[in-house]
């Protein structure tokens, strides 16, 4: 064999090596990457988070749409049909026209438990935040999510939650979402078997509350004081210093709001969140802007962001991308 054919060999040889590595990356490409993990398969501790607060934490955005409710606009069965919306929402809806049902985030909330679906609000008829928070942190963190929701009507932060740091009688509500988070998570493996016995990390707090201390003088004086205080006493109570902290603005009304009662305590929730203590691990979310009237709303009741669906998922949805912003040892999917 001559030097040439042995060159020559020694060129059909790299072409030859050169094409079964483009092939093999070309396969590899085209698998993009390995089907989805779902979470209950993730080796890692469950992730949970709670959502706390009043009425408007508990949810009262409508789900089906009813024509004797403003022809079923506002409502979220109305967002994922109307061409306007339905493309945003469509996610919420399986190709079974049901909606879709997250295998990978699971919800407690009072007496109703399961995986994280529309009706979960205050009726099996309504959604609140939860359902885009989950959606956010289900698409967000490979190990399975689970929400804590603890939320009742009518009721105050200066009273009802009162934290202990804030002096006087500590409030029974505020006693009630301590006790019932550490109750959830020491019957983790009684309440949801099918996750195992994998064990838990408190991942972050969200609070939609407001209405009732923004109506009362004497309690909206005192928000900012309380609020901080809450933060710092449901963090020692339930063992974890810096657990993230998302607090969703209390505005409804919108933009236009003018009532120096409902600004100074937009401002009081917004002040907390500037503390130097809460810097990276305390935010505000401003809900001004998912109001809407309710001329496009299921009713009229303005103290319940006139019951309309989208405005409740958006706020949900921004808590979830605020607290996603806060953990840092998130890891991406």
């Amino acid at each position: 064999m001559t030097h040439l054919d042995r060159l020559r060999d020694a060129a059909f040889a790299l072409v030859a090596i050169a094409f079964i590595f483009a092939c093999s990356a070309t396969s590899a490409a085209n698998d993009s990457r390995p089907a989805k993990i779902t979470s209950i398969e993730s080796a890692g501790p469950i992730k949970v988070f709670i959502l706390a607060g009043q009425s408007n934490m508990e949810g009262h955005g409508f789900i089906p749409a009813d024509p004797k409710r403003n022809g079923g606009k506002g409502s979220l069965e109305f967002l994922v049909k109307d061409p306007a919306t339905a493309g945003r929402y469509a996610h919420l809806v399986g190709k079974d026209g049901k909606w879709v049902v997250r295998d990978d985030v699971w919800i407690h909330y009072l007496d109703r438990k399961g995986k994280l679906t529309a009706g979960f609000g205050v009726k099996e008829d309504r959604i609140g935040p939860e359902l885009g928070f989950g959606t956010v942190m289900g698409d967000a963190i490979e190990e399975p999510v689970l929400l804590i929701k603890l939320a009742w009507g009518g009721k105050s932060l200066a009273q009802d939650f009162r934290p202990p740091s804030s002096g006087g009688e500590t409030g029974p509500y505020y006693k009630e979402v301590v006790e019932r988070t550490l109750a959830v998570l020491k019957d983790l493996k009684m309440q949801f078997p099918e996750l195992g016995d994998r064990g838990y990390e408190l991942a972050g707090f969200g609070w939609h509350q407001g209405w009732n201390d923004r109506i009362n003088q004497a309690f909206n004086d005192e928000y900012e004081k309380n609020m901080a205080n809450f933060i710092r006493d449901i963090r020692n109570d339930l063992g974890v210093p810096n657990l993230p902290f998302v607090i969703a603005e209390t505005g409804m009304s919108g933009p236009e709001e003018k009532h120096p009662r409902a600004l100074s305590l937009m401002k009081a929730q917004a002040a907390v969140a500037q503390y130097p203590e809460f810097q990276g691990n305390v935010a505000f979310v401003s809900t001004k802007a998912f109001w809407r009237d309710k001329e496009v709303s299921p009713t009229g009741q303005a103290y319940h962001w006139n019951t309309n669906a989208e405005t409740y998922y958006l706020i949900g949805e921004a808590m979830g991308q605020a607290m996603k912003r806060l953990s840092t040892k998130m890891p991406a999917k």
